[in-house]
Parts: structure tokens; sequence; C-alpha cells
């Protein structure tokens, strides 16, 4: 079917909600919800945006055929579980649907994959991830999002990770890879490094030198749209210049699954409205891919 026809499900998936009983190796479920961000929202259509965009690589029973590679994702379901209800101005209301959605798509799934909404929906997302003994957080992103509180608010999209270490006692370690910017929050820099956590610079990917990820662990990737350079992927609520390539994000992405069990995946932070040409959520489906690639072959 082409692109621009039909029901938009993410790789024009099947739709199976959650109160329906089914199994499949990945499920999609997205969160809609941007009531945390503190600069551009739009967020809240990313969801509809990436299921749109993902029309142009809808996921046949063969999966992808590539010269050098042959069949990829081949034989992999893929099932759409729709979104979360997230009542807007009602963030616990918005928060416990969202843990209590992602409990229920774990128990169907091998990879739970989340199209967000801003960054504040990985704290809700991780609680459902409270069994998983030793967990690990990788995430890509231009930001910390380590912050205590924001003009007095403790649950915007720059504390996901502050609250999630607070709620977990078995979130063991956060990698953060990609951060720039001229705007750091002392406080935020100094928590997270006096917890151990590895803050691994814009600069270290450019220069070549070897990732600090996790191995052998757990892991939950946290992507944040804004971690790729803004002349790549523009739509985003807080762009930072001289962000990372596809390529370096791709090649992030790769070693994280490699060396570790991949236990879900989340991203945020697209906004689609601030890219009339729709290439952003293109770039963003296509990395969604290396995501399910690495994965799954």
């Amino acid at each position: 079917m082409l692109p621009f026809a039909g029901v938009a499900t993410f790789l024009r998936a099947p739709h199976r909600p959650l109160n329906e009983s089914w199994q499949a190796e990945v499920g999609v479920l997205g969160v809609p919800w941007d009531g945390a961000v503190g600069y551009r929202p739009g967020a809240r259509f990313a969801p509809q945006a990436l299921r749109l965009a993902s029309l142009r690589y809808p996921l046949s029973e063969q999966g992808y055929y590539h010269p050098l590679h042959g069949y990829r994702l081949q034989g992999v379901r893929v099932v759409d579980a729709g979104d979360v209800d997230t009542p807007p101005m009602d963030y616990e209301t918005a928060f416990a649907r969202i843990t209590e959605s992602a409990r229920l798509l774990r128990q169907r799934v091998k990879l739970p994959l989340f199209l967000g909404g801003d960054h504040s929906i990985t704290f809700p997302l991780l609680r459902a991830f409270d069994d998983v003994p030793d967990l690990h957080v990788v995430q890509i992103d231009a930001h910390l999002d380590f912050t205590d509180e924001r003009d007095g608010v403790r649950y915007s999209n720059s504390s996901p990770f502050r609250r999630a270490v607070e709620a977990l006692p078995n979130l063991t370690h956060i990698t953060t890879v990609g951060l720039r910017g001229v705007r750091f929050d002392p406080e935020a820099v100094q928590a997270a490094q006096a917890r151990g956590h590895t803050l691994v610079f814009r600069e270290a990917l450019r220069e070549g030198h070897s990732l600090p990820l996790p191995s052998g662990k757990p892991v939950y990737l946290s992507v944040d749209a804004d971690a790729l350079d803004p002349a790549v992927l523009p739509a985003v609520n807080s762009p930072e210049p001289d962000g990372l390539s596809f390529h370096e994000a791709a090649r992030v992405i790769a070693e994280t699954i490699r060396n570790n069990t991949l236990v879900g995946v989340d991203f945020v932070e697209l906004t689609p409205t601030l890219d009339p040409t729709q290439n952003s959520a293109l770039i963003a489906v296509r990395l969604l891919l290396e995501v399910l690639i690495a994965r799954f072959g």
C-alpha cells in the first residue's frame, strides 16, 4: 500500500489494544504527553507523526532486503498497541496511566517501544521496569535531564532521571551520551557525578574515543531527538548546535544493544510542527529501525 493511503500504524503493523490478548516480538505504544515542556510544546503530536512517517517503511514478513546484509527483521512481528490516554494538565493521572500501560505492554512483547511525548514520560515508563535487577539506562541526549526542580516544578522534562533514581532502587546506573551546549545546571551535574553516572560529552564522539557504555547489563535505552544535530533533525523544542550525526547516533545504539540485553526503548522530544518538511519524523523512524535491526538482526 502506498505511504499516503490507509490507516497509519507504526510500520503498518496490526493494531491490537492492550485490553486484548496477543504476543509479538515488538510492541509499540504512543505516549502523547508534553505537559512538562518548559519551552516549545508540540511533542504530543509526535506519535501520530512517527506513525505517518513510518508508512514509508512498511514491514512485511520478509523484512527489509539489503544487498550487503540480506533480509533484516525477517519474521519479526510488530504490533501497534495505540496510545496511552494522557489527560492534559494532570500529570499524576497521566503518569499513572503511562506506567500501567507500559506494564501491560511488557507482558506481551520481547521489546516494548515507546513513542513520546516529552522526556518527562521516561520516569513513569521506567517505573514499569521496577522488577528488573541491576537496571542500567543509556540516555542519548544533548541535556542531562537530572535537574531536581525547575521553577518549583519537580516533574518537568528536565527531571525524569532524577525522579527515577529516587523512586527505583533497582536503577543502578545511567550513562548519558551526547551532552553539549552552554546551559548546564551545576547542581544537576554534581548530583549525577556524585551518584557515579557516566557523562559522555559530544566531543568524545567526534574525537573517536571508545565509548564508556555498559556491558552485560539489562539496559533501557532513552533517545532524545535533540541529541541529533538540528541540521539533521530540527523538530525539537530545545535544539543545541553541533549535535550527533545520524551515523554517530546509530553507532551508540548499535554498541549499546550488541553488548547488553535491551529491555525497553523510548524516543522522545520530537516536535513535528516545527519541521514543515516532515523530514525530522522520517529521520526519527529510520533511527528506530536501527534499534530494531540491532536488536533482532
